[in-house]
């Protein structure tokens, strides 16, 4: 028979009688779990970007049923749609908390990704023009600017400012489909205003003149003359409609629509919208999946997160509740299912790999929309919606017994016309 050794049989005894003490595990704050899981699903990007690495090295991904246009946009959906979710995180001033580190490296490669996508001469130079689906992911570029504009747009350098503003103009060959497209042209645009480059009025005003006709009350809007039951009034209508009217009012332009008094309404029908999904949120951090583009994940949460990143949740809502709503969902995500790849790229999948759920025109480089669930982090670690007590929200009320708010109706109170 083995004897047990000394030192082995000593540590049992000092342990007894009891059960051997498990080892602690610091649990992260809510602040440290979203900051986590952004710099996780934005490591790869920009680190390989920033090399001119990206379409060397990123593992691509495509729908099934994926069409037959250039897949090269794979790289411009990626690279535009993960800027415009942690493109307010990247404003915030320079510190050294393991955060702010993470965070000035970020916007470091960020910004020399932004120089090498328009420099023909890189190997991450984006597909510009070689598909109508450039309009969509130029348009998200176009919104990370506009969401970080001191700290994305103004350190560039002036070649490749002229750039952007060069193959932005230069899409205007594309014709967008009647439908939310129209607001990727005036996010362009409108950017294009605010730079003080040559821009089109006009497709600014018929954007915003569609998506007032196709507004239909309580928060939603019609993809277009119809309406369909889905998340793109999260996705595009919400966020590129008040970013178009607040671009212009900061390029201090005049036309015929009032866009002040178009934002106070738009900004109103988003604080609805938002009261909706978070409704939408069950106790145990699910939402429900209808609708296509599903795959965006939690972009389908994108105004309430921007609601929280401008200070301007309606009263039925308070920070506390917000938080803890959207860090459930995220935790029921994104904690256990297979959501990125084994080279550290997302997935194809709603909640973990799920192909099939996919629509013809995705890969894998799309699915960078559900970073904009991230925005909340432009807000500094001590303001209230990080330092707040978490608080139910309010399917967790009601399916809890507790008093919770009546929702109702919500009616436009604000009326327009043209100013000549």
């Amino acid at each position: 028979m083995r004897r047990i050794p000394f030192i082995l049989l000593l540590a049992f005894v000092l342990i007894m009688p009891g059960q051997a003490k498990k080892p602690k595990t610091t649990e992260l704050s809510d602040r440290d779990y979203w900051c986590s899981l952004a710099y996780k699903m934005a490591q790869p990007v920009l680190e390989n970007m920033a090399k001119g690495e990206l379409q060397k090295n990123m593992k691509t991904e495509f729908s099934p049923s994926f069409d037959n246009r250039d897949r090269s946009v794979v790289y411009m959906e990626t690279f535009g749609r993960l800027m415009t979710g942690i493109a307010p995180w990247l404003t915030l001033p320079d510190d050294e908390t393991p955060e702010g580190i993470q965070r000035k490296q970020l916007r470091i490669w960020a910004l020399a990704a932004y120089k090498n996508a328009v420099d023909p001469e890189s190997p991450d130079y984006l597909c510009w023009g070689k598909s109508g689906q450039n309009l969509v992911d130029a348009a998200f570029l176009a919104e990370s600017f506009l969401r970080a504009w001191e700290t994305l747009w103004l350190p560039l350098d002036d070649v490749t400012k002229q750039r952007y503003i060069k193959e932005f103009q230069a899409l205007r060959k594309i014709d967008p489909p009647y439908s939310n497209w129209l607001l990727f042209s005036s996010t362009i645009e409108s950017l294009l205003a605010k730079a003080g480059a040559q821009f089109d009025e006009y497709r600014v005003n018929m954007a915003c003149r569609k998506v007032e006709e196709w507004y239909v009350g309580d928060g939603w809007y019609a993809d277009g003359p119809s309406f369909a039951f889905d998340y793109y009034s999260s996705y595009v209508f919400h966020p590129m409609y008040l970013e178009t009217l607040q671009a212009m009012v900061d390029a201090k332009r005049s036309s015929r629509i009032e866009y002040q008094k178009y934002h106070e309404r738009a900004l109103k029908r988003a604080q609805k919208y938002a009261i909706i999904l978070e409704r939408f949120i069950s106790p145990d951090g699910t939402f429900p999946v209808f609708g296509r583009s599903i795959v965006y994940r939690l972009s389908a949460m994108q105004p309430l997160a921007l609601m929280a990143w401008y200070q301007t949740l309606p009263k039925e809502l308070n920070n506390g509740q917000v938080r803890a709503a959207l860090t459930k969902v995220l935790h029921r995500m994104f904690d256990a299912q297979e959501n990125f790849n084994d080279a550290g790229y997302l997935t194809i999948g709603f909640c973990g790999s799920q192909p099939d759920v996919a629509d013809w025109y995705t890969n894998n480089g799309s699915l960078y929309m559900t970073s904009m669930v991230f925005m909340p982090l432009g807000l500094p670690a001590n303001h209230p919606f990080w330092t707040d007590a978490t608080q139910p929200w309010t399917q967790v009320k009601a399916w809890g017994g507790q008093p919770f708010p009546k929702d109702h109706k919500w009616s436009d109170d604000i009326q327009t016309k043209d100013k000549w």
